[in-house]
């Protein structure tokens, strides 16, 4: 595992904070290594008899992998490296090429330390779809469901981790009517992919439930709906010809070169050419 401390962020900050909320810590879902989480990581080395710096490396992740046993959760539900060479066969890409778009844009890993798929819940995108299923959301908006339905995008009402599953649950809870969970449902992106349940029906899954019951079982699931993503919006054709640039803008947005993913994907792809 990464070593890391005060002020690092990621991916591996971003579980070092699932595992200590599993511990009952009050840790943030940031991914971002403050304050907060410094003093948990202390506090966690403290009561296990490790050297209090704050910093977490092979003895502090050892510890947090005891006590927490994520194995017993993620044993058989990642992906492997057959998996990826199936998909690379399937949709005729370089393996190098499979293998840096999935470190880029798969987001670590697909669950959360509980079992249950990464989601990120988007208020502004439940607006829309219960217009699209036919009701006015200004009718049910007031203060008491403010954080988890309204117009325009903003970051301000995340939580984050496992806590984005509160979000959606009061989401759908607004009203007993089922379009009200079906729409709450496809307002979230899911797994490894982070891929919205709006597409479901798009990219071929017989309903929204459907497509997220299939995001449960295993990140091949989440890797069969990234597949049937770029297939369906024109991304393939340039991952078969590694223009990352094209690809970025084509499945990440316009904005693909603020976070350099472009970049980072042809980085990628140069390492595992010479694996």
């Amino acid at each position: 595992m990464q070593y890391i401390k005060l002020k690092s962020r990621g991916s591996s900050v971003s579980f070092l904070q699932e595992l200590l909320r599993k511990l009952g810590y009050d840790a943030p879902s940031s991914g971002y290594f403050g304050v907060e989480t410094d003093l948990a990581v202390k506090d966690f080395q403290s009561k296990n008899q490790l050297v209090v710096d704050g910093e977490v490396g092979i003895k502090t992740w050892t510890m947090l992998f005891d006590k927490t046993k994520p194995a017993e959760v993620f044993g058989g539900i990642f992906l492997g490296e057959q998996d990826l060479v199936d998909f690379s066969k399937r949709y005729q890409v370089d393996l190098a090429a499979v293998k840096a778009v999935n470190e880029v844009e798969s987001s670590g890993k697909g669950f959360f330390i509980d079992g249950r798929p990464k989601i990120l819940f988007e208020g502004h995108i439940f607006w829309r779809q219960l217009k699209a299923r036919g009701i006015n959301p200004e009718d049910f908006a007031n203060d008491t469901n403010q954080n988890v339905l309204y117009k325009s995008f903003t970051r301000k009402h995340y939580l984050g981790g496992p806590r984005e599953y509160e979000r959606l649950e009061q989401a759908a809870s607004i009203s007993s009517e089922p379009r009200f969970r079906e729409a709450a449902l496809a307002s979230a992106s899911w797994g490894s992919y982070q891929v919205m349940g709006f597409h479901a029906i798009p990219l071929g899954y017989p309903s929204v439930q459907q497509f997220v019951d299939e995001m449960y079982i295993h990140e091949r699931n989440h890797l069969e709906v990234f597949g049937r993503y770029i297939l369906k919006n024109g991304c393939l054709e340039h991952l078969q010809a590694k223009n990352w640039a094209k690809f970025a803008k084509c499945y990440n947005g316009p904005a693909y070169a603020t976070n350099k993913y472009d970049e980072k994907m042809a980085k990628a792809y140069l390492k595992f050419l010479k694996d």
